[in-house]
Parts: C-alpha cells; structure tokens; sequence
C-alpha cells in the first residue's frame, strides 16, 4: 500500500513529486504531503486528503522551490489518516524527513527505548520512529546518512519502501526496500524514485528495481551505489529499459480508468495470447511451462494461491485444469494458507496469481511453498515484481497498467494465461481429443471480438444500473465455470458501489440464501445455455416464486430466462470453459454504472487500494 515517489536533479521538483503523487494515488488516497529542499530550508506540506487536496494546500503554505523533493500518498495502518500522521515525517532535529510504504512491526519496542533517550513523537505512525532511530544512530554511531539507515533497517521487523533526505547531505537521497516495490528512474545527472515507474516514464526509460533487503544511495552528480542491508556487500546495478509508455497509463478520453481497462479486455486477450497460441498450427508456446513440462505432467496437484478477483481467477482455473487436463487443483487463500501447517509434496506445482505481482500475503505464500520443496509457478502482469523474480517460472498477462483498483482486464487476462497452460497440459495428456484442442483454440481466439459484442450492451445495462442503484443488498448466482464469476461480479459491486453483495453457486440458494429473497432483493443470475441451464431455470423459478428481481446474464437469443427475469443482458454463445471471459463483461458494466450512479469514486473506493503489500 501506499505510493512513494521522489526526484534529485537539475529539474523542479515539486510539478515532477506532485504528478506522480497523481499517477500512484491507486496505491492509496486517504492523505498525501511532500517535502522540498531548496537549497536552504527543508520545507514540508501534508494533508488527510486526496492529492488534489495537498496541492491547493501547499501552494498556499510553503514555495515551491527547489530541485530535491519527495512524497506520499498514503493508505493508513498507523494511526487515522489525518494531517499530522500523514507522511513525510520529520526527525526531532528536523534534519531528517522519510516517507514510508509499508509496516514496521516492532515499532512500538523501538518508541519506548526512544522516548526513554528524550525523543518526542507527534504522530501514531510506526514511520515516524522509524525516522528517529536513523537520527539516533546518527548520533550515536557518528556514520552518514547510508550507514544510518542500513544500520537501523537491521533493528527492525517488517516491511517498507522508504526514502530518505538529509539536509546536511543535500545531494543525495537514501532509500532501500524490504517486501514493498520501489523503482529508480536514471536520468542524465538525475535520478527519480517512486513505487513504481509511472511518475517518470516521460522523462527516462531507464529503470532500476531494487531487490528484497537492498538499499540505495543516489547522488547527484556521483552516480548510484547498491548494497545489500544484511552485510553491506555490493551490488552491481541492473539498469532495465520500461516497457510502458504514458499513452497507457492516461484515461485516453475515458471518464474513469475502471471503464477505460473494461474497454481494454479485447486488446489485452490478443495481448496475452499473441505469441503464445498459434491457432493455424495448432500450438500454444509458453516459455515457462515447455521449459518445465515434465513438471507439469508428472504433477499429481496443482495447489493455486491468490487474493480477491486473482483468487476468483483461480477458482475459474480449477475447472478448467480439472475439466480438459484431469489434475486435481485446489484453490487456496494466500492470506491463510501462510499461516496453517499446510501439506505441500515435493511434486506439488504452486500457482501463485497476482495482478501486481507484489502481493505480500502471495509472496509469503509462495516462500512458504519454496521451503516445502514445490515447484512454484507465478501469473503476474507487472514486469519485475517480486513475484516474477521470487516464483521458479511463470507467465506475464500482457494486460497493460491497471490503474483502477476494482480489477477488471487483470482478471480475464489472468483466465486467459491459465486457459493456456490447461489447453497445452490436456494436449500433451491426451485428455482431450485434437478436434477438440483445435476448437478451445478456434473459441479462444474468437474472445477478444466477443467480447466487443458484449460490450455493445453498455447502454442497456446503464438502464438497468438505473432501476437497482438503490437496493441494500445484491444476490449473485453461477453454476459450474461460472460460480466463480458471481463472486467476482459481487466483489465487484462491493468494492466500488459499497453495496452489500453476495455470490453463491446457485444450487447452494435454498440452503440459506433463499430466506433472504424478497421484492428488494435483486438476484443476478448466471444462466448462460453452456452449463447446467436447466438446473438454473430452475434456481429462477425458485426466486420468481418468492418476488425476488431477476437480472439474467444470458446467452444470445435466450427465450426462456427471457421470459422469467425482470431484465436479461445477452452475451455471445462460446465453449462452457470460456463463458466467465463474456460473463463477467456485464457484471463489471453494471457495477460501474451503480457505482456512478451513486456518485462514488469509482476508481478509488473508500478503504482500498491497489497493491496490497502488508497484511
């Protein structure tokens, strides 16, 4: 959580720090300040609050002069979002300021032992004392700022992406990280900081990424210098070249991001898929599982961890591993399969799904499958992330940035690169015919262009977003491939319209759900002809029996549900195993559009943020 970002150059800094403070606000948005250095004084602006909030302040407060300057965008653990536990914080000397992402765990020992040598706190932030044993050490050991920081990151427990100014050493900035993202931007005689590389992809397309337990100094006019926290070794710098542009991480004439990324699912399938899956020939090519196929053929499981919609990928993965591979899948919480004793075999494959590819409760997950001895898989979209360096192999989704933090084209893209991995094992068990591996090809191909149709519904589904805006509760029901998607579409409408929602599987409706259904309770229902249609018509009747309103996501040309639900949204007929790629399609339109209806910030919802990188 959190957004960090940061510039030392020959630039202003302030229009640099404040855009990407703009551009990271997905990260979290409940305050934000900035700290600038002009050459004489160390001046200092925050506020509870959105971006746009801190800029109207500080520019009232404090000049916005000076070419040394970092901020923070913050979702709150320590302490409530107010001015005074916004970052950055001050040292008691006022000649240290940092901005923090992450959680120091033993905080509140390391207070104690401060307030005992006379240090005075002004925040509930573990930020705050984290800045003040840097000075301590300081004092105490008589080293520069590098050595502090290292120094002190060696006392504490936890998790951070920090950056650090000194004013006594105006040409550098330190910063390290430990389990939270943090790039550095490298520029001629200049350097950019930030949680990911959207605050500076216009001024350089040169990037380092820091590693778990390295730390940083960049120096203006001196270079940069990596070392390991641990034992102070150095580091070579690996200098990456980015593979985003700032065409995709602006609104391209959308109102929000949530409904720009809808509108990308086609592109970014064909995205996913291009390379990968050569329809005329009849093969799917994926480095990272030809690499370890025997892996993946001699597995008896494949154990899936995830969180919130990548977790709901997962589950639609389960059926289909199970249904055209015949491997038995179990889909687990990341966040609790961390802290049971769980039983994993040495020829176990851990799939671990991630959008940001930073998710701290997956990459403990995912040590804790490494230790155990399984061969770990990751399924990211961020090039660099953690989870691509710490899983064995794995397979980008090619979605693109998503900015918005409801996930949308992260989730079928993420459907898309497991779909591939299922086809390429059925092919090479032989647990589906050929004919049959050529069709799922044929289909998946035909996704993108299907899903465009169901995109046509736009307006019909603002229509029937207008009829519902006002219930308290939402019902969502799937059967089969998509159970899955009612639970997403109702994570969905929690996450931006603050709707209570509920997915089920439909069958499981009469065994307590059912008492909840009156004339107020809109159900949607999953009906597509693929997949237990009959058995669904007769969850429908079930509901219209007992006044409920039925909103059915339906097949193309569809009569009967027709003639039951309240409201039908057509999607274009495919393969069962493909139906959660269209289905999902209305699911998100609609939750949008209550969500706008509603007047909520669709695409930062209140509590939430993108990367969630504590627990």
């Amino acid at each position: 959580m959190c957004g960090i970002v940061g510039y030392i150059g020959h630039r202003k800094a302030y229009p640099i720090v404040l855009k990407g403070l703009q551009r990271l606000e997905y990260r979290g948005y409940d305050s934000a300040g900035i700290a600038l250095y002009d050459g004489e004084q160390l001046k200092l602006s925050k506020t509870k609050g959105k971006v746009a909030d801190l800029k109207e302040k500080l520019e009232d407060e404090i000049s916005t002069d000076g070419s040394v300057g970092i901020g923070h965008t913050r979702w709150a653990t320590h302490g409530v979002p107010n001015d005074v536990n916004s970052h950055p914080h001050y040292s008691n000397s006022g000649d240290l300021v940092i901005i923090h992402n992450g959680i120091i765990e033993n905080y509140d020992t390391i207070k104690k032992e401060l307030i005992k040598r006379g240090y005075q706190f002004h925040s509930d932030t573990d930020t705050e004392v984290l800045v003040n044993l840097i000075e301590d050490v300081q004092l105490k050991e008589g080293v520069k700022l590098g050595k502090a920081v290292q120094i002190a990151l060696n006392q504490t427990v936890g998790a951070y992406a920090i950056a650090v100014f000194d004013k006594k050493k105006p040409d550098e900035i330190v910063v390290a990280r430990l389990g939270s993202p943090l790039a550095i931007g490298v520029g001629e005689d200049e350097f950019f900081i930030a949680s990911d590389a959207s605050p500076f992809i216009e001024y350089t397309s040169s990037a380092i990424y820091l590693e778990d337990g390295e730390m940083a100094v960049v120096r203006r006019g001196k270079g940069i210098k990596i070392r390991k926290i641990a034992n102070d070794s150095l580091v070579d710098p690996y200098i990456q070249k980015l593979q985003i542009n700032l065409e995709q991480i602006e609104k391209n004439g959308y109102d929000h991001f949530m409904l720009k990324e809808i509108y990308e699912q086609p592109s970014a399938i064909v995205d996913t898929y291009r390379g990968r899956m050569l329809v005329d020939q009849g093969l799917i090519r994926m480095a990272g599982v030809d690499d370890n196929l025997t892996k993946f053929l001699n597995t008896k499981r494949i154990i899936i961890v995830a969180c919130g919609t990548s977790w709901h990928a997962g589950l639609v993965a389960e059926y289909i591993f199970e249904d055209l591979a015949r491997i038995p899948v179990e889909v687990e919480y990341a966040s609790e399969f961390r802290y049971r004793n769980p039983v994993i075999n040495q020829d176990d494959i851990v799939i671990a799904i991630s959008q940001s590819g930073e998710t701290a409760d997956t990459m403990a997950a995912i040590k804790l499958a490494k230790e155990k001895g399984a061969f770990v898989f990751g399924v990211c979209n961020v090039v660099g992330s953690s989870i691509s360096r710490e899983t064995h192999a794995g397979a980008y989704t090619h979605a693109g940035p998503e900015i918005g933090v409801a996930s949308t084209k992260a989730f079928t893209t993420q459907i898309t690169v497991l779909s591939l991995i299922a086809l390429k094992l059925a092919k090479e068990k032989g647990s589906i015919s050929n004919s049959d591996f050529h069709l799922y090809l044929r289909e998946l191909d035909l996704i993108p262009s299907k899903i465009e149709e169901a995109l046509k519904s736009n307006e019909h589904i603002t229509g029937v977003a207008s009829e519902y805006k006002d219930a308290s509760n939402f019902l969502y029901l799937g059967r089969g491939f998509n159970f899955p998607v009612a639970l997403e579409g109702a994570l969905k409408l929690k996450e931006i319209s603050y709707i209570h929602a509920e997915g089920y599987p439909a069958a499981e409706m009469k065994h307590g759900p059912i008492a909840l259904i009156d004339e107020m309770m809109p159900v949607v229902v999953i009906a597509t002809r693929k997949g237990h249609y009959e058995k669904v018509i007769s969850n429908i009747q079930e509901i219209k029996s007992r006044n409920g309103k039925i909103i059915g996501i339906v097949t193309e040309g569809d009569q009967e549900v027709r003639e039951l639900a309240d409201y039908v949204i057509e999607v274009p007929e495919t393969v069962e195993a493909f139906t959660p790629l269209l289905t999902t399609i209305p699911l998100q339109l609609l939750s949008y559009h209550i969500a706008l209806m509603l007047g909520k910030n669709v695409d930062q919802p209140r509590n939430l943020a993108k990367s969630v990188t504590v627990e």
